[in-house]
């Protein structure tokens, strides 16, 4: 078992939205989660079970109703200060003003980084994207799927130890997000970050992760984790291996199962 510090950290996290409403909403409920350096962690489960609610609060764009975040030892709002995440969201967010090095140097010069080495980092990290030779265009000039792997260089340009990515791949027809979900993995071999993704599909979810964490609805809990033991490094033939479709029904059946116990409203 290893001894290192998780990554992240959830005790006994709890989140009401209008607590002091009429409209309140309880959006999760006692959430105990440790995620280790390195993993790649996928939250599935029905719309509206806090899968993007629990991200936020790694993220400290929320705060918890109750219980404890910590990422790497410290609370979230340290880490948000640290530069500890990156986040990549569904959409791009890209500047169609500036060009595609200008938006993967946007968040160094947040933080006062020197032009030429804005520039140097930039080069670097569209290197590892694979798209060095874009570094001139613009956002409109390139591929939906183009311009995720800039949100990604983005993301990963002021070294952070964990990458959040909220259904980065949802607004992607089937074949780039298949070639995207390639692409992230070869990134998390060869930066070693921690991940942790939302997704509603539980093909890409097994395809990428080394644990599945299955979400009820809501209040979201956590009604079980399924381990991912998917030989490394995959490929396509990932996706025709019998295991494969082994871990798929396994997700589906925790799903189903908790769909069960939760009586319709």
């Amino acid at each position: 078992m290893s001894t290192a510090q998780p990554a992240v950290t959830f005790r006994s996290v709890s989140k009401v939205f209008n607590e002091r409403a009429r409209d309140r909403v309880k959006a999760l409920d006692d959430i105990n989660l440790e995620i280790q350096p390195g993993e790649f962690i996928s939250l599935i489960g029905p719309s509206g079970c806090g899968k993007s609610t629990l991200l936020r609060l790694v993220g400290d764009l929320i705060a918890p109703s109750a219980g404890t975040v910590l990422v790497n030892g410290k609370p979230a709002p340290q880490a948000r200060l640290n530069r500890e995440y990156g986040m990549v969201f569904q959409q791009a967010t890209l500047y169609d003003w500036r060009t595609i090095s200008h938006n993967v140097q946007l968040p160094l010069e947040v933080l006062g980084w020197p032009a030429a080495k804005r520039e140097a980092r930039a080069r670097e990290m569209l290197r590892l994207v694979q798209l060095e030779e874009f570094a001139r265009h613009y956002p409109w000039q390139l591929s939906g799927g183009m311009q995720q792997r800039v949100a990604i260089a983005r993301a990963l340009a002021f070294e952070p130890s964990i990458l959040l990515m909220d259904e980065p791949f949802g607004a992607l027809d089937e074949m780039t997000r298949e070639r995207l979900q390639l692409e992230v993995l070869r990134l998390w071999s060869q930066t070693g970050k921690t991940v942790i993704f939302v997704t509603h599909s539980i093909p890409e979810a097994v395809f990428l992760s080394t644990r599945v964490v299955v979400m009820s609805a809501r209040p979201g809990r956590i009604s079980g984790v399924v381990e991912i033991d998917l030989p490394q490094p995959r490929g396509f033939e990932t996706r025709e291996h019998p295991r494969f479709f082994e871990k798929i029904t396994e997700v589906r059946e925790r799903l189903r199962q908790d769909e069960v116990r939760t009586p319709s409203a």
